[in-house]
């Protein structure tokens, strides 16, 4: 058989046209076959599918991971008895990805019909907002009065519960419904307070909501205890607003009065979020749709917004980041955007929460990334529990064929109800919380030193020094006959002096005695740390004492040796 060299065969035939050739026999159907394929791997990745993670489970779906303090009495008396918290969520088969729950919630949502009355309530600074009261026959156990005052149930130690929307979302958002619709079936009464601007009401003052804007909600919930103080208050937080109950929640300390809060999907360190939104390409497709959202909302006041900021920077806003810096950084007097961010990032603030609180929070939101969660300080936070899934998206954590059904809403439905009926609903507000700003951090307010028993030195603030004061007043009573007898030791040595002030010698027993009598009662009382101090003060002295030495013994030894050769 005669072989063709390499350049007989470029002569004859170029090899990119054999492989055109072979191409060409390739049945069409399977280039289409192949380009589905490559087109289903790439959204099966770019949307973030899970169907498979959920087939190989067997649709069970996936834990929740609760973190909390082990000392919590709010896990021990309240979400210990939560079934939902302890069980497992498995999003609807066919929107198994957070783009595709979020989207869905945004345009379709599957929301139960909720009617509202409407309350308008004014601010001290002459701001308006919108209180959208729940008032369906079909869920309300009781009928409504229509007059001009705000008609109520006629229990008025009927629980409230006040929701606050997310960022430009109404009572009209289908999340809203779903919750409103839920609680208002258990018979409670819900009302949406509406930030301003939002709902349909206009602008009547200078000042605008953001992110860690807490006088409207402090203004709502003050008003709503005041006009029904024995109603137990609930708040629920959404997105944005679970930022401000939180900003709110510590702010106030125990003063707030409600009895149980949860925040759903916060975003917790806005700085960080901010990062997130621009890493991707479908977090950016987020950041576009949310500075729609924000432009439509200035656009309908662009008559006060045009007279405070700067007007030209909102309508060439591409981004969230930029209508902060034209409009909301402003608006609040802040100095940079990432000022704004850090000053009002829930994070700092979730450590000095004094209520019961429940966060709720999605693995997978595509807007509030899981790097943000602050799961430390939560931790330490005996009120705090933290509640993550793998799944959920932001906000929407559909569930069921149907998708009718929202797990965070029947989880805040449960640890409501348990909530109310444990005893820390009805416990006495005895703490006092001073108000700090938790950006700084309480090392810096702390003068006083505490020495323990063990030897270990601390800083402590003035709280826990005036609590370490009253520990060492409890003692002394313990402490009183120890304390009698060095009293009088030091009085029959000062007597004793007096006495000979003329003495021109001591004996040196005399000197040493007093000094070995206080080390004797001082290794007596923590002889550790006597240990411990004589261990620190040779580490830190033995350069300079070490040095001495060495040339102390070279000398010594150098007269020696000088002697011994002069000898010779």
């Amino acid at each position: 058989m005669d072989l063709l060299n390499p350049t007989e065969l470029t002569a004859a035939e170029s090899p990119y046209k054999v492989l055109l050739g072979a191409a060409s026999l390739i049945p069409i159907s399977h280039y289409l076959l192949g380009f589905w394929l490559i087109l289903i791997v790439f959204l099966y990745n770019f949307l973030e599918i899970h169907i498979l993670q959920d087939l190989f489970t067997g649709f069970r779906g996936q834990p929740v991971v609760l973190t909390f303090n082990p000392c919590s009495k709010v896990y021990s008396d309240v979400v210990s008895k939560c079934r939902i918290l302890h069980g497992r969520y498995l999003s609807t088969p066919w929107l198994c990805s957070p783009h595709l729950q979020t989207v869905f919630l945004q345009y379709f949502g599957n929301p139960p019909v909720v009617n509202y009355r409407r309350q308008i309530l004014t601010t001290s600074d002459g701001g308006t907002l919108a209180l959208d009261w729940v008032k369906n026959a079909k869920v309300k156990k009781q009928a409504y009065q229509v007059n001009d005052a705000l008609a109520l149930q006629q229990d008025e130690k009927n629980p409230i519960l006040i929701i606050i929307p997310g960022l430009t979302s109404a009572s009209d958002s289908a999340y809203i419904k779903h919750l409103a619709f839920n609680m208002a079936k258990r018979g409670w009464n819900v009302v949406v307070s509406n930030h301003r601007g939002l709902g349909g009401v206009s602008i009547t003052s200078d000042c605008f909501y953001n992110g860690g804007w807490t006088e409207d909600v402090r203004k709502v919930i003050d008003y709503i205890h005041c006009q029904y103080p024995e109603a137990p208050l609930f708040v629920v937080g959404t997105s944005i607003g679970a930022n401000i109950l939180v900003k709110y929640l510590a702010e106030d300390g125990i003063n707030v009065p409600i009895i149980g809060a949860a925040a759903i999907c916060s975003p917790w360190d806005l700085l960080i979020c901010d990062r997130f939104m621009t890493r991707k390409l479908v977090q950016r497709l987020y950041n576009k749709a949310l500075t729609i959202g924000l432009k439509d909302y200035a656009q309908s006041h662009e008559a006060v917004l045009s007279r405070l900021s700067n007007w030209e920077g909102v309508k060439k806003s591409r981004s969230v980041r930029d209508f902060d810096d034209c409009a909301t950084r402003v608006l609040g007097n802040y100095e940079t955007v990432d000022t704004y961010y850090r000053r009002c990032s829930a994070s700092n603030f979730v450590g000095s929460v004094m209520v019961p609180l429940l966060c709720i929070s999605s693995l997978d939101d595509p807007v509030c990334t899981r790097e943000a969660i602050p799961w430390d300080e939560c931790r330490l936070n005996t009120n705090v529990v933290l509640a993550t899934t793998q799944h959920g998206g932001h906000l929407p954590f559909f569930e069921g064929l149907a998708a009718k059904s929202v797990w965070w809403v029947r989880a805040v439905d449960e640890f409501f109800a348990a909530l109310q009926s444990s005893p820390l609903s009805h416990r006495k507000k005895e703490i006092s919380v001073s108000s700090v700003n938790p950006l700084e951090s309480s090392i810096d307010h702390a003068p006083y030193m505490h020495v323990s028993e063990d030897g270990m030195v601390t800083a402590v603030n003035e709280e826990v020094a005036e609590t370490i004061e009253i520990r060492h007043q409890e003692n002394a009573d313990e402490n009183k006959t120890e304390d009698e007898i060095n009293a009088e030791e030091c009085v029959q040595e000062k007597q004793s002096t007096d006495i000979n002030p003329t003495q021109p010698e001591r004996d040196i027993s005399d000197l040493v005695a007093p000094v070995k009598k206080c080390l004797t009662q001082l290794s007596r009382q923590n002889r550790k740390s006597l240990w411990l101090l004589a261990y620190i003060a040779i580490i830190t002295t033995w350069p300079v004492v070490g040095s001495a030495l060495t040339v102390f013994l070279r000398k010594k030894f150098q007269n020696i040796f000088s002697r011994a050769s002069v000898r010779r």
